[in-house]
């Protein structure tokens, strides 16, 4: 072994950082909750003393800073002085800064530093993280376009029409309240988009069951390939009803932060997709458990990307690389600073062709962060 890998087998953390990141995005962002304009990341530096630094992302679409106050005030004393290789004692450890039921800010707080220890561990390694992961041999992995916006039909028409002239062969369609509207759009885009484009549905938790039931038979109808989110995520036996009564197959599992929260579903196979957040879902390493977890049961994985920033994304293709069960990836197409200003990386947006993305080959995330471009977003 190299005098340079002894180094690093001992290295510890000297320092956990944490940049809560705000931003007005380029297009409003308009789904069944709302019109969204402005959106927050919060972004996580971990030092070493071998020189060596890794990144993460949280989501944290509000108040970012109170993210970053959690992230250096509760997790970083558990993570100084310690080698950052060890990251399952790490994970369990941060788990154990708060008590109480595990989910919200917690989850996502230690999803962004998970990532940041994986990016070490791979530069430690000097390998991608999806290598690290185990890896499918796979050069690029399948992506969706996220989203058409709910809107009247003349804007969904021409959101539909972007992108289509981008290649994307699957694409997601986001539908809300009233029912009529949305079961009558259901229709209107399949026809536009024509048989060949896979379409699939994002209500975000839009229905009651029984609405819910009503606009699944206009997606079976309209073969879409999946109904995602239609209820509340709390309503487990909702979701269990509402897949008696509805042939267009159920996603889930955005708003999962573990794996106990995605059990049930994934278990009696009431989802067929399972849609963590790798900046949500306790990062890398609670995310492959789920898709594991998912791929045991013959369910498929389909990582949630939604407003995030090109940290998560990068991560997410990596888990996408490394799973055997993936489905397809969300691909955000906004041009959001979030993705455009941190690195010097394209979107995937830019990069996917005909609706697939490569793999970075680079060290751990491979990426490099513009530390100038953090310190223009972060929050004031």
């Amino acid at each position: 072994m190299s005098d340079k890998n002894s180094t690093n087998a001992d290295i510890r953390i000297t320092d956990v950082i944490a940049h809560p990141l705000s931003q007005t995005l380029p297009h409003p962002t308009v789904t069944s909750w709302g019109r969204y304009t402005d959106v927050s990341i919060c972004l996580v530096e971990v030092r070493t003393d071998a020189g060596i630094t890794g990144v993460g992302e949280a989501l944290a679409r509000f108040s970012p800073k109170a993210y970053a106050e959690l992230i250096e005030t509760s997790l970083k004393p558990r993570l100084v002085g310690h080698n950052p290789t060890d990251i399952t004692a790490h994970w369990h450890s941060m788990r154990r800064a708060l008590s109480g039921r595990s989910g919200g800010m917690l989850f996502e707080a230690i999803s962004g530093v998970d990532i940041a220890l994986w990016d070490i561990l791979g530069k430690v390694a000097n390998l991608p993280i999806y290598r690290l992961l185990g890896g499918m041999g796979r050069a690029e992995v399948p992506v969706y376009a996220a989203s058409v916006n709910w809107g009247d039909d003349t804007f969904m028409e021409r959101e539909l029409d972007r992108y289509l002239e981008k290649g994307f062969p699957r694409i997601k369609v986001k539908v809300a309240n009233p029912i009529k509207d949305a079961c009558r759009r259901i229709a209107h885009l399949r026809k536009r988009a024509g048989d060949d484009i896979d379409l699939c549905v994002d209500a975000n938790w839009a229905y009651t069951l029984e609405e819910a039931v009503e606009v699944g038979r206009a997606l079976t109808d309209n073969r879409y390939f999946w109904f995602e989110e239609p209820i509340r995520p709390e309503d487990e036996a909702g979701y269990e009803a509402l897949k008696q009564r509805c042939d267009t197959p159920l996603a889930a599992g955005e708003s999962n932060y573990t794996l106990d929260q995605a059990m049930r579903l994934v278990a009696n196979r009431t989802l067929s997709y399972l849609q963590p957040d790798v900046a949500r879902s306790g990062g890398i390493t609670e995310t492959k458990r789920m898709a594991e977890f998912a791929a045991a049961h013959d369910v498929q994985y389909a990582p949630h990307i939604g407003m995030s920033g090109i940290i998560c994304e990068t991560a997410s293709v990596h888990l996408a690389a490394a799973m055997p069960n993936i489905k397809a990836m969300e691909c955000e197409t906004d041009s959001s600073p979030f993705k455009t200003w941190i690195t010097g990386a394209a979107p995937g947006a830019d990069r996917q062709k005909n609706g697939m993305l490569p793999v970075p080959t680079g060290t751990g995330l491979g990426i490099e962060v513009d530390w100038d471009a953090v310190k223009r977003l972060r929050a004031q």
